[in-house]
């Protein structure tokens, strides 16, 4: 016990060991006299029957005819051999499978054959002292389960991989047939989605997904209401399972038994419920296998929840990143052509200058002036002017150019002469 619970995850605290405890139970002894080559079960203790079948508890019988099953288990043979040689043997986590069919339960026991002998030392039967571990080994399984998905949820396996995963183990290991189904808190809290349900029938999980969370709704919407673990024990006559009775009884579901499943800061995660074919209320080993599997749900979820937040605000640097990347480009492209209009501006002005000192002492040009360096030949038409007194005459692209680029230049014809070619051209 104590090597055990001494490899349990930390933070597990005094109610994990609680939890540990109720999964492991307690071992019983098994004990049965078997007389003669043949192992007639002369005397047994209840714990022995119990283990068997009560059904099954009598004495008289030779082993293999009690119980049939036994035989190509290796357990007749073994007998077999102690009596033959007389001498004992022992085994541990010894595997029996007892019943057939659906009633077929998978047992292990910790088990000690010894010789009987007469008065003169010869073999006469074969003494059986067992204790039964199958609870034992059965949380040995679900502990080492456990401990693969807290290492997936570690790794960030998806949250939908991880559930299915947790209740396909539960539903494996579980000594009892039980149905898995985890559905997920919607953030306003008030409705549920399908998480992981790989046993239940799709036409049930397709008409639970969505269902609001209220007092009365159902074993899951009750329990994630109210926060508390809800037990309904017998879906056919609860209450809460009036609006439901119509898929459950379809789907083979007679009880149900739900936890909700809460963040460190009491939010709503979620829930896990546990559905079975039959009425059937919790033992302590039930109890604790659900508070240990929804720690573990809650866990995965908000995991997943910080991931999810995490590439949201991720996303939106991003896109910040991209639009002030794109405000950048257009600013410096903005700034460029404002220096080529300032620099054009500048051209236009000199030419302006130098087409006025050129003019001052002649007569109207033929030529446009503002061609600049490389010269127009296009006959002038329209004089532009400055409050600085320069002017120039020019043919029209070319004033129209001047007008658009320098904010001070303007048509300068005493006569409008040139306005009214301007305007008409």
């Amino acid at each position: 016990m104590t090597a055990v619970s001494d490899q349990w995850p930390d933070a597990a605290g005094q109610a994990a060991g609680e939890d540990l405890r109720a999964l492991f139970g307690q071992s019983v002894a098994v004990f049965a006299s078997l007389a003669g080559p043949a192992h007639v079960v002369e005397s047994a203790n209840p714990a022995f029957f119990a283990a068997i079948g009560e059904e099954r508890a009598r004495t008289g019988v030779p082993i293999a005819e009690l119980v049939p099953e036994l035989a190509g288990q290796g357990f007749v043979e073994l007998l077999d051999r102690v009596y033959r040689t007389g001498e004992p043997s022992t085994g541990r986590d010894a595997r029996i499978v007892l019943g057939t069919g659906p009633q077929a339960r998978e047992l292990f026991f910790d088990f000690t054959h010894e010789p009987r002998r007469d008065a003169g030392g010869e073999v006469t039967g074969v003494r059986l002292i067992g204790v039964e571990t199958t609870q034992v080994k059965h949380a040995q399984r679900l502990m080492a389960e456990h401990r693969a998905l807290v290492e997936q949820i570690a790794r960030q396996v998806p949250l939908a991989e991880v559930l299915d995963g947790m209740a396909r183990c539960i539903e494996d290991l579980s000594p009892h047939e039980v149905l898995v189904s985890v559905l997920l808190a919607d953030p306003d809290g008030r409705h549920l989605r399908h998480g992981a349900a790989p046993s239940l029938p799709d036409f049930y999980n397709e008409a639970i997904d969505g269902i609001a969370t209220g007092d009365g709704v159902g074993s899951c919407g009750t329990a994630a209401h109210r926060r508390e673990q809800v037990i309904v024990t017998d879906i056919a006559t609860d209450p809460f399972w009036a609006d439901f009775r119509h898929l459950a009884e379809p789907a083979g579901l007679a009880a149900c038994w739900s936890t909700p499943i809460l963040a460190r800061d009491g939010g709503l995660l979620g829930t896990f419920a546990m559905y079975h074919r039959v009425p059937r209320a919790p033992q302590d080993a039930d109890l604790a296998l659900a508070r240990v599997f929804t720690d573990t749900a809650a866990l995965a979820i908000e995991r997943h929840h910080i991931e999810q937040a995490k590439l949201a605000a991720e996303a939106s640097a991003e896109a910040a990143l991209e639009e002030l990347a794109k405000a950048v480009h257009a600013e410096k492209w903005l700034r460029a052509e404002a220096e080529q209009r300032a620099t054009a501006a500048a051209e236009l002005a000199a030419q302006m200058r130098a087409a006025a000192a050129a003019q001052a002492t002649a007569a109207h040009p033929e030529r446009c002036q503002l061609g600049g360096a490389t010269g127009c030949d296009e006959a002038v038409e329209i004089k532009i002017a400055d409050p600085w007194g320069d002017s120039a005459w020019g043919c029209t692209a070319h004033v129209e150019e001047a007008l658009l680029n320098v904010r001070s230049v303007f048509i300068a014809d005493e006569e409008l002469s040139g306005l009214a070619a301007y305007l008409n051209r």
